[in-house]
């Protein structure tokens, strides 16, 4: 197995990263919108980072976030997205991507991060706390269409 690389997404990154957002967001037009807007300063996205092993298995986006549930600071980066790729898995790749991030969030100056996940999804709760993350609350979203 090659070694894994992390660093930050650059513009010859741009369809493979599509690719990835579409395997963990589902098919979308926005996908690639969201990926030009990153490299055009667009501030939605504030850092991502690509993880490679000879081929692309990884990212880990974040956003700057006014509010996040359970932190102190404001802005707070906010762990959007992160995907690794089916194949990279239980190869510490996402450990990887995390740790990308909280070195560009030190950096930067922030004291915390933070990031959420489906009530349902045990892997991914599992995996947030395993790479540090401690869970602060439980929400149900409601929604109400208006006609």
């Amino acid at each position: 197995m090659a070694d894994i690389i992390v660093r930050p997404a650059r513009p010859e990154d741009k369809a493979a990263w599509r690719d990835m957002r579409a395997a963990l967001y589902g098919e979308d037009p926005s996908l690639l919108t969201d990926v030009e807007g990153y490299f055009a300063g667009d501030p939605m996205i504030a850092a991502a980072f690509i993880a490679q092993d000879g081929s692309h298995v990884g990212f880990v986006e974040l956003s700057l976030r006014n509010y996040a549930e359970g932190c102190v600071s404001s802005p707070v980066p906010y762990v959007e997205g992160l995907y690794v790729a089916q194949g990279a898995r239980r190869r510490n790749v996402g450990r990887l991507l995390i740790a990308a991030a909280e070195d560009w969030a030190r950096t930067n100056g922030f004291t915390e991060m933070a990031s959420d996940t489906q009530i349902e999804n045990e892997a991914s709760l599992g995996a947030h706390q395993a790479y540090g993350f401690s869970e602060v609350e439980r929400i149900a979203c409601l929604r109400k269409r208006l006609d």
